[in-house]
């Protein structure tokens, strides 16, 4: 089966990210999805903004699955993701806007931490 170019394109991109790039996009992803959501809800389209908070969710999972103990960090990452994926699937229960503006911060802060320590590591 043909890919069609589009996603081709993002599969090339995706191969010659770093994998802080790939954080980082994972981060950025998360909290548009988020935004869609709460757009979606506000405008009554509940099927969209349920669809939304699932691809946040996903994302959440990857980004715990792809933890390493080896790092001191990964623990406290590791809760961190477990609270905001609960977090979020109450969200999509409910439907509720002010849960899912308590977790964008945190894909928000993420991603410029991120951001920040691939600044200031060699490539």
């Amino acid at each position: 089966m043909m890919q069609n170019p589009y996603q081709k394109i993002v599969q090339q991109s995706i191969s010659t990210m770093t994998p802080a790039q790939i954080l980082i996009a994972l981060y950025e992803k998360g909290e548009t999805e988020l935004n869609k959501a709460i757009y979606f809800i506000e405008n009554k389209d509940l099927p969209k903004a349920h669809n939304s908070i699932m691809k946040a969710q996903n994302i959440i999972s990857t980004l715990d699955s792809s933890l390493k103990t080896k790092y001191e960090i990964s623990e406290s990452l590791g809760a961190l993701y477990d609270y905001m994926y609960k977090r979020l699937v109450e969200a999509n229960m409910k439907k509720d806007i002010e849960i899912i503006k308590e977790i964008i911060p945190f894909f928000r802060e993420l991603k410029e931490t991120f951001t920040e320590i691939n600044k200031r590591s060699p490539q």
